[in-house]
């Protein structure tokens, strides 16, 4: 799968259409908090995500109905693999290390990973 590249923007609307699973334009509108974008600027990030594949759309009249093409599972596994890459030289014990001695993580948190590493080694 090609690299999953997200501005800012982008992200935004991802998160209402996997929240929401398809929408129209007004139901996308009203999810923004205020201060909400223009229509047009979000109409401008909808035909943008289009082209780079990340959203589809169903035809009803005169009215879209979109829905993401990529899922947040799937943009976070990238986001991941590539945070791993460029901050820990592709080493996911690098990360590991990092995030157990940075991350403030009470006894019970460690015992849970520990948990779920020990679970995926018998698997």
């Amino acid at each position: 799968m090609n690299e999953i590249k997200l501005t800012n923007s982008e992200k935004n609307l991802m998160e209402i259409l996997w929240e929401k699973e398809k929408a129209f334009m007004k139901e996308i509108l009203e999810s923004y908090p205020e201060p909400k974008p223009a229509a047009t600027t979000v109409a401008t990030l909808l035909k943008r995500m289009q082209n780079k594949n990340l959203i589809g759309f169903k035809v009803y009249g005169n009215s879209r109905e979109y829905f993401p093409k990529v899922a947040k599972t799937e943009y976070f596994k990238e986001e991941m693999t590539s945070m791993i890459d460029r901050f820990f030289n592709s080493s996911v014990t690098q990360f590991a290390s990092f995030f157990t001695s940075n991350s403030k993580l009470t006894q019970k948190q460690l015992k849970e990973l520990r948990d779920i590493i020990d679970k995926e080694i018998k698997d």
